[in-house]
């Protein structure tokens, strides 16, 4: 009865389905599927979609509105983190945006998606029944020109792997709450991050403190790869940098050529013998003055010969 007179309401218009009460359970314990994922995946956005899909994986791996998900060829399952614990969603609550992703970015299709278009999505219709499309039938009717941005990536969750895992759903939802500030639009993601919230609230001491020695241990290389990045940075220069003082290296050496230069020359110039006086010449005799001396030696050597007699 419930079932029906939502179903009626949602025909009528007088109710959507992010309005109707989801039949998701987020506080039962998360199921195990067959998709393991032990490192975070490689995301690429679907064009025109805000959805991203894992092409690397053998599964049809989805992020979309700030949670993961997985089809497995019967039921579709949702995480807030990359490898789970997991949650089944109702066919009924699936979020539109991931119900129009062409078959071609479905990783591992199952057998009735044989013969359908790759690039229109899956005949959801068909599979599910008249029930289903009773509720949905303008799900694949939407302004392609209009679809809303993507959710950022927790790519914080890159740092987790391996046994630094977090397994404990108190312990992902601290993490979660503190590391990823994003709000949903959607019905069922709005469901999940407020669940994760209370967990995060409701967490014991202990879980709280795991947390935050494993978020410091987790950021403690990338912290040691910065600290050990900012000398290196520090003592490599930027290519303008060594163009100018490469710049200035070449004027130095030419100032000092330079300088070098005239010192050599004013070297050259001390070391040059200085040109010495020339010796005062004897002014020339005249003929009358030789005559006139010679006269009076004469005369003096006949004064001697008189005097000897």
């Amino acid at each position: 009865m419930r079932s029906a007179l939502i179903a009626l309401l949602m025909t009528l218009g007088f109710l959507t389905p992010a309005a109707a009460q989801l039949s998701i359970n987020f506080d039962r314990p998360g199921v195990s599927i067959s998709v393991n994922v032990p490192v975070y995946p490689s995301l690429q956005r679907i064009p025109g979609y805000p959805v991203y899909y894992a092409p690397g994986l053998r599964s049809n791996y989805f992020f979309y509105d700030g949670l993961y998900w997985v089809y497995d060829g019967e039921n579709w399952y949702a995480s807030s983190w990359y490898n789970g614990p997991w949650w089944a969603v109702d066919r009924f609550d699936v979020p539109y945006f991931l119900l129009r992703v062409p078959v071609r970015y479905y990783r591992y299709r199952p057998t009735y998606f044989r013969g359908w278009a790759m690039d229109a999505p899956p005949r959801w219709g068909d599979y599910w029944g008249s029930t289903w499309v009773e509720r949905h039938r303008d799900w694949d009717r939407w302004n392609r020109s209009s679809a809303p941005a993507p959710a950022p990536l927790p790519t914080y969750q890159r740092q987790y792997s391996g046994t630094s895992y977090p397994r404990q759903v108190e312990q992902q939802a601290v993490i979660q709450t503190q590391r990823y500030n994003y709000q949903p639009r959607d019905a069922v993601a709005q469901q999940q991050f407020r669940q994760q919230r209370a967990r995060a609230e409701a967490a014991p001491p202990a879980a709280r403190a795991t947390t935050t020695t494993t978020t410091t241990r987790t950021q403690t290389a990338p912290q040691a790869q910065q600290q050990q990045a900012a000398p290196r940075a520090e003592r490599e220069p930027t290519r303008a940098q060594q163009q100018q003082t490469q710049r200035q290296e070449r004027a130095q050496q030419q100032q000092q050529q330079q300088t070098q230069r005239k010192e050599q020359q004013q070297a050259i110039k001390e070391q040059r013998p200085q040109p010495q006086a020339k010796p005062a010449e004897r002014a020339p005799q005249g003929k009358g003055q030789g005559q006139e001396q010679g006269k009076g030696q004469g005369r003096e050597k006949d004064k001697e010969k008189e005097k000897d007699k």
